[in-house]
């Protein structure tokens, strides 16, 4: 009766850790600084963030500063304010002109830079996002961003190296926004510029039911093992019952 109440419970605690296991893995976080999402259409106008997480135990990032590159200037680029944050933007000129709406800049914005409110930051364990909207996006196959990331304590991490192709990843790799061509059937990229977010949506929703999926498997297989080792653990503990004497007939 003791052995299959110890059976039971080690398949319960290797299913549980199963299960455990199987919801519990994840894409890890990116140790620096990112733009999310990593990709936009040329041409288009595109809302990006740059992700920037803490890798300091001890101090908080209380500055941000973005380039944009010089091969690849953007005629229009606003930010979205975020509390705790100022923002500042540089511009510088450029030949030959950006034409946007019909209309020449001769200016195009070189560089963002945030900065922290006094006491404040990006803590220790924490990340925070910057959001960005610009375009018209250049002709250009990817646009790379220089990063430099400043720490509460002086330290400052540059996130500048452009990516190699066919190489490995740079020690301190800069952020890469990859730009694919214009489709060809213009009737079908509104939908598809439109349904980005929702698109996201189906993502994570897919994602959560495959996790879902999972887990209601796991919970399946473990009912189905308990269920049986009970029945046989009552099968052990019921006594067999003796058939009564038929009385001889008179």
């Amino acid at each position: 009766m003791i052995r299959p109440r110890r059976t039971a419970t080690s398949v319960a605690l290797t299913l549980g850790a199963a299960a455990a296991l199987v919801l519990g893995v994840g894409a890890p976080a990116a140790a620096h600084v990112t733009v999310s999402p990593g990709e936009a259409e040329q041409g288009a106008y595109s809302r990006v963030a740059f992700r920037v997480p803490n890798e300091s135990d001890t101090a908080s990032t209380v500055k941000l500063e973005v380039t944009l590159p010089e091969d690849a200037p953007v005629g229009s680029v606003s930010t979205l304010p975020v509390p705790g944050w100022t923002v500042t933007v540089e511009r510088r000129p450029v030949s030959p002109p950006i034409e946007v709406h019909g209309a020449e800049l001769t200016e195009a914005v070189s560089k963002l830079t945030w900065t922290a409110a006094e006491g404040g930051g990006v803590k220790p364990g924490e990340f925070q996002e910057f959001p960005v909207s610009m375009g018209p996006l250049p002709e250009v196959d990817t646009m790379v961003f220089r990063a430099l990331q400043t720490y509460s304590d002086g330290n400052v991490q540059r996130w500048i190296e452009p990516p190699v192709a066919g190489g490995e990843e740079p020690q301190d790799p800069a952020p890469v926004l990859t730009l694919t061509a214009a489709g060809a059937d213009g009737a079908t990229e509104p939908a598809a510029a439109a349904g980005e977010d929702a698109g996201d949506d189906r993502a994570e929703g897919s994602g959560a039911s495959t996790g879902l999926g999972v887990a209601g498997l796991v919970a399946g297989l473990a009912g189905l093992v308990l269920g049986g080792l009970a029945f046989v653990r009552t099968r052990r503990e019921t006594p067999a019952v003796a058939a009564a004497p038929t009385e001889p007939k008179s």
